[in-house]
């Protein structure tokens, strides 16, 4: 199995732990989903002249569109993952696991930030802390997943 494969396979694993994580606290919270997904998928859809239709048509292709670029940011964070492992040595999930969580928050987070959808500078703890548990969760999975890949 290729390297990128291999990070592809480790990426949706990652990102189904990461749902998991994070539709598990929002069942143990009783808090509802967050609204950022959609409201940069909308932001972007304006940005690059998409027109996602009226209505409630527009409101299930935006919720649709935040979900799917999530995915294609756990895919790619896992695929870049496996092209920058190509060659390299073995190294601890537990140590490129954050960073790899760290990249994938950045990846759904800095859009957010440069559109203006959110400011993380003025998240409180539990918002943090409901972005980087299961932005971890999606880290140590996907490293896991492809050092048992390998």
């Amino acid at each position: 199995m290729q390297p990128v494969t291999k990070g592809l396979l480790a990426g949706a694993v990652g990102t189904i732990a990461l749902n998991l994580t994070t539709y598990g606290d929002m069942l143990l919270r009783g808090r509802a989903s967050s609204d950022v997904p959609t409201q940069v998928a909308d932001r972007l859809a304006d940005r690059i002249g998409v027109d996602l239709g009226d209505g409630e048509a527009k409101s299930n292709r935006e919720q649709a569109a935040g979900t799917f670029l999530g995915y294609v940011t756990g895919l790619g964070v896992g695929a870049a993952y496996g092209l920058l492992r190509r060659g390299s040595g073995a190294l601890p999930a537990w140590a490129v696991g954050p960073l790899l969580g760290a990249a994938a928050m950045a990846g759904s987070d800095a859009p957010a930030a440069a559109l203006r959808v959110t400011d993380p500078a003025s998240w409180d703890l539990t918002s943090w802390a409901s972005d980087v548990v299961p932005h971890l969760v999606y880290g140590l999975t996907t490293a896991s997943v492809y050092q048992v890949l390998r």
